[in-house]
């Protein structure tokens, strides 16, 4: 007796990760949630697939969605491979180590693994027109970084002490997930790789692409479910519109630090 769901192909859920990572826009584990849920769950997927394009963002909300990623994976016994395409550099080489493979292109940037904080300084600007700007504070650090204030080394050096904490809870992560696959140097200073570069010093495994991988590994059968965010219909419109433009911008000059245009 023939039993037809014995005869289904292997199916391979694939999670797009495009763009830039931060709460309340673009890549948060908010929007995400359902999507990596969906991923793991439906249609009893064989491996998920992350297709990632990402130059970074929030430390916090890299760390979130790589964790959410990770425990599905452990709990459903779900092999996660990652795919990179132009681009997987801090916050999103943080999103490829959820897996348990990186695949990469020959001319995929990778790594960037530090932390950055930028910003502009305009100390002279207001007065050279005439405004008095007023800020009252309660506590000496209120106005910490005031843009319109010149630059102090106080705020520099305790800048510093933030950042330190961040960045080394990137290493550990790295190191944990990566092990004995990475040289032994200083990947840690934010410096980036491209393509067999990265699989030299271990921040990558092999070069290789997604339908094809996954068509070596799972047959030339295999099904790819593809799963991404829904963007609402209301989204389109208004405000939600206006601010979707200002991230875009944000988001190019945040690919174009690399050398690469969205």
């Amino acid at each position: 007796m023939k039993v037809p769901f014995l005869n289904h192909p292997p199916t391979v859920a694939v999670i797009r990760l495009q763009g830039m990572i931060a709460a309340g826009r673009g890549l948060s584990d908010a929007s995400l949630a359902p999507v990596i849920e969906r991923a793991f769950r439906k249609g009893r997927p064989r491996a998920v697939s992350l297709a990632i394009n990402s130059p970074g963002g929030s430390p916090v909300q890299s760390a979130l969605i790589a964790a959410r990623i990770r425990r599905l994976a452990d709990e459903k016994k779900i092999e996660v491979h990652a795919f990179v395409e132009d681009l997987a550099a801090s916050g999103g080489y943080w999103l490829a180590t959820a897996a348990d493979r990186i695949w990469v292109d020959e001319s995929s940037v990778v790594g960037s693994i530090g932390v950055i904080s930028a910003g502009f300084g305009f100390p002279d600007l207001i007065a050279r027109y005439g405004i008095e700007r007023r800020v009252h504070t309660a506590g000496t650090a209120k106005s910490f970084m005031d843009p319109f204030q010149p630059e102090k080394p106080e705020d520099v050096a305790r800048l510093k002490t933030l950042q330190e904490p961040i960045h080394a809870a990137f290493i550990a992560h790295v190191k944990a997930r990566r092990g004995a696959r990475l040289a032994p140097r200083d990947l840690y200073t934010g410096e980036v790789w491209v393509g067999r570069q990265a699989i030299e010093v271990g921040l990558a495994d092999g070069v290789a692409h997604l339908v094809p991988k996954m068509q070596e590994i799972f047959g030339d059968k295999v099904r790819l479910l593809t799963h991404a965010p829904r963007r609402g219909f209301l989204r389109r419109f208004g405000g939600a519109m206006a601010a979707d433009a200002l991230a875009g911008v944000e988001e190019r000059a945040a690919f174009a630090r690399f050398g690469i245009l969205p």
